[in-house]
């Protein structure tokens, strides 16, 4: 499953009504106590009588004792919000009680077979977890714990059952019917209803099934598999959005591909379906031969979706393709598992992206996602780690961690090995484990046999929270570098004392006079070690962590002149980008902390300056690289450096310390960036020239505006009246929305109009304005939440304009706090209507321990507030009351 994930701010970084109320605290679920289901259930029949307001369920289930677990003549049927109206065992009527909201049937033998009928209401489902209506379209979303809304069902992921299923409804309402696996029957009945049956062969977890029934119409274009096999490949939308689905079709054939080549992993079913949904709480799902999919992942056309937009649909498309092998075929024993298919499949649809992409912007951009969300989780009070030990809620732990840090471990696996041991492991991994649910652990053995290696001590990246930071000393001694690092693993709630972890490095010497030193991988595995490194000439400068080869945290005192240096000429385009941000840093964080003076302020803004003016003029760089090393590190990841230690973050100083720095470089280069944006402005391609080109087109209207904001908004307008595409449209309104300019006003009545019948653009509409700087920035949120348009209902909508301001250092952060007040407003007002979206709001709140006192004190206050509004959902208590308790 894809995590749907807060905005990232466009110039920096290019992405339940019917709940009972939880008046005691939830208990909590720890996986030191997890034992095996008592029973087994082989076979699982589902009949649904469809109907928007009244679905009529039956299932029946083949239920056998599971030899592996400790006898019991009960059978535990989990339920949320249902009512059994009847309930048979054997084909007679049964004895059966309720225990909470789960149905609980006495069962004599070894083997039976158990029906039970519910009836539900689709419509009346706001939770958007079970089966419900998007816009008079019925979908379901089961992964973590939604299948239990929908039948009384063992909704655990170790239980694995192969599913044959009945669908009938109107077919004036419900035209299309789909579900998991192939298709095997379908036809019409005499009183204006069709009906269809569906078989899937492979055994799985309830959390994958997925039922579709709506008015939909396919693009379709069957894939040949290296095999032989024809797969009928469709994607299923609304009947308007079929123009946009070329991209999704094409990402999905080239995923297929991929994976074939790549990992060796075949598609294994008739039929592969996905369906665009409008209404939905995460990114996509995986549910084997049917995936449902946000629309926002899978409808694409230039005019209407960006390049960045473009991307992501490409590698959510992989990623739960993907999952058909490591999600799917080998799935989870328990929840805490969940990054042994999260993490694993991260990985996977990030090599797939670099191939189809480009390694270099790709790592990059992958990099400063983990920093902006994994980075403050693993430092905050809600740190876990990637196999966490015990939940209260576990639609909580679909974080950053699981999914981002998970995948950056499993490719220092990959780093240690080699590509071709690690592939030796995987092999081993999908041979040993088909058809089974598995854990962490099973992966980790697998890479250890198949791979030949020992991954004891590696072991404890799955099991210690926190991420590491590793201290740099070198000395010259004749012709060698003698570096010595030391790592340390913050303590975290729960964890105040961590052993050392293997850390694998890429790093190179080079000499500052030119010769650049050869890549070598060393493993940091004490606390404190010591390498000794060939020289390349006079002068060495350091180059590490190249690729980001570990996910911490680098601490060293290297010279301006030696980042300078790597900035203009390391040959690592990671290490190179990394030592522009690393320069930017130290000066960022100096200014905000007031710590430079009036020499030290100058100095280091023309080191950064010279080092943009170096990338500017490089001709050997391709636009798409140039755009990252004119990025400047996002004031969510110098909030994260500013607070380390017992050091406090003030978000005001660390805004206003960028945003000068902007005017600065924007100042000192305008005739630079002028050039490269009308140099930019003249590519009207497709190509990768073409995309590069629009990148830093808008990075350098940024830049201009921070400088010179009439220029910039006259520019921008142009820009945006000139735009053939959404990329320049969109970026030349992110400017203008931060500026206090009449074209402002103009360029996004316009914006709405023209697109007022998309409701993804509409989208965008909304995030622009609540990322943007402008001052007036909380007044126009709070207006646009009265917009005809806005509804808490739609997680897509509550996103573009909730979450994106909660992601708006300027905004959330006022002094004043009422950019807290507001938001702690809207986890209030949506968490009795969908709690899954209120609780991703609590990080924001959650990070008061680590900001200046004044604003923590606001910070903290909120999240009180939250607290004894009382009835809150297991999802915002959790969150909420570690925030406080961490």
């Amino acid at each position: 499953m894809d995590i749907a994930t807060t905005p990232q701010n466009p110039e920096g970084n290019p992405e339940l009504a019917d709940a009972a109320p939880t008046p005691h605290e939830p208990p909590v679920i720890r996986r030191e106590d997890y034992t095996p289901f008592a029973w087994a259930v082989p076979t699982t029949q589902l009949d649904f009588q469809l109907g928007l307001s009244a679905t009529r369920v039956t299932a029946t289930l083949t239920v056998e004792r599971n030899p592996a677990a400790d006898a019991s003549p009960e059978l535990r049927l989990n339920g949320d919000g249902l009512t059994a109206t009847s309930v048979t065992v054997d084909g007679e009527a049964a004895e059966w009680r309720m225990d909470g909201p789960d149905l609980i049937v006495t069962l004599p033998g070894a083997k039976h077979t158990v029906e039970v009928v519910t009836q539900i209401d689709p419509s009346a489902n706001t939770q958007l977890m079970g089966l419900y209506a998007s816009n008079g379209m019925l979908c379901t979303q089961c992964e973590s714990e939604g299948f239990r809304r929908i039948t009384f069902f063992p909704d655990r992921p170790d239980v694995l059952s192969t599913y044959a299923v009945r669908m009938e409804g109107d077919k004036a309402a419900f035209p299309i019917l789909l579900c998991n696996g192939n298709r095997v029957a379908e036809g019409e009945n005499a009183d204006g209803t069709h009906w269809a049956e569906w078989h899937d062969p492979w055994p799985k977890p309830s959390y994958l099934f997925a039922l579709v029934a709506g008015d939909l119409v396919a693009n379709s274009r069957p894939f040949t598999t290296r095999s032989g096999r024809v797969v009928e490949c469709n994607v299923w939308v609304r009947k308007e959005d079929l123009a946009r689905t070329d991209h999704a079709l094409e990402s999905l054939h080239r995923s297929m591909k991929w994976d074939e080549d790549t990992f060796g992993r075949e598609y294994d079913l008739d039929l592969y379906n996905i369906v665009a949904v409008s209404d939905f709480n995460m990114g996509a799902m995986e549910n084997k031969g049917l995936n449902v999919f946000n629309t926002k992942y899978v409808l694409a056309d230039p005019d209407t979706a960006t390049d960045a937009d473009f991307d992501a649909v490409e590698g959510v498309i992989a990623h739960e393709y993907f999952h058909n092998w490591s999600g799917n075929r080998i799935t989870c024993r328990d929840w805490f598992q969940l990054s042994l298919k999260e993490g694993f499949t991260v990985l996977r649809d990030q090599l797939f992206s670099q191939d189809m992409r480009g390694e270099a912007v790709k790592r990059i951009e992958d990099v400063r996602i983990l920093r902006a969300a994994q980075f403050p989780e693993d430092s905050g009070p809600l740190a876990h780690p990637i196999r966490p030990d015990s939940y209260r809620e576990i639609s909580n732990f679909y974080t950053a961690t699981v999914y981002n840090k998970g995948a950056e471990v499993i490719r220092m696996m990959r780093s240690m090995v080699g590509e071709a041991r690690f592939r030796a492991g995987t092999d081993l991994y999908f041979d040993r484990h088909d058809g089974e649910a598995a854990t962490c652990e099973d992966f980790v053995k697998a890479i250890e046999d198949g791979a030949e290696v020992d991954l004891t001590q590696f072991r404890l990246w799955y099991s210690q929270a926190g991420t590491p930071r590793v201290s740099v000393s070198q000395v010259v001694e004749g012709d060698s570098l003698k570096l010595t690092l030391k790592q340390t693993v913050p303590a975290t709630p729960g964890q105040p004392d961590k052993a050392p972890m293997p850390i694998p490095l890429k790093l190179a010497v080079h000499a500052r006079g030119g010769a650049l030193g050869a890549e070598q991988l060393v493993v940091l595995t004490e606390a404190e070690q010591t390498f000794t490194l060939p020289l390349a000439g006079p002068d060495p400068v350091l180059s590490i962590n190249r690729g980001f080869t570990a996910p911490v945290v680098i601490e060293r005192a290297l010279e301006r002149d030696d980042l300078v240096f790597l900035a203009a000429h390391d040959d690592d385009p990671f290490a190179r980008s990394e030592a522009l941000q690393e320069l930017a840093v130290g000066h960022l964080v100096g200014a905000a902390s007031g710590t430079l003076s009036a020499d030290e302020q100058a100095a280091g803004e023309a080191a950064i300056i010279e080092a943009f003016r170096s990338s500017l003029a490089d001709n050997a760089l391709d636009d798409a690289m140039r755009g990252e090393l004119l990025v400047l590190p996002s004031e969510t990841y110098l909030f994260e450096v500013m607070a380390s230690g017992d050091r406090k973050a003030d978000p005001g100083a660390i805004h206003a310390a960028r945003e000068g720095l902007k005017a600065a470089i924007g100042t000192a280069l305008a005739d630079e960036l002028g050039a490269l944006h009308a140099r930019a402005s003249a590519v009207a391609t497709d190509d990768p020239a073409g995309r590069g080109a629009r990148k830093v087109k808008t990075i350098a209207l940024a830049l201009i505006a921070a400088a010179d904001p009439t220029k910039a908004a006259d520019l921008a307008a142009a820009q945006y009246d000139a735009a053939d595409n959404m990329t320049d449209r969109q970026g030349a309104l992110m400017v203008l929305c931060s500026l206090d300019h009449p074209a402002r006003a103009q360029k996004l009545a316009a914006f709405y109009e023209r697109y007022k019948d998309n409701a993804l653009v509409v989208d965008k509409w909304f995030t622009l304005q609540a990322l943007s700087l402008h001052p007036d920035v909380i007044q126009h949120v709070r207006a646009l939440a009265e917009h005809p348009d806005f509804t808490m209902k739609n997680p897509n909508r509550v996103r573009s304009l909730h979450m994106a301001f909660a992601g708006n250092p300027k905004g959330f952060h006022k002094a004043d706090g009422e950019g807290y007040r507001m938001v702690a407003d809207v986890i209030l007002a949506l968490d009795p209507i969908n709690p899954q979206t209120a609780a991703r709001f609590v990080p924001a709140l959650g990070r008061w321990r680590r900001i200046e006192p004044g604003r923590a004190a606001l910070m903290k206050a909120e999240l009180e507030r939250i607290l004894a509004a009382g009835n809150l959902s297991r999802d915002t208590f959790e969150q909420v009351s570690r925030s406080l308790d961490g």
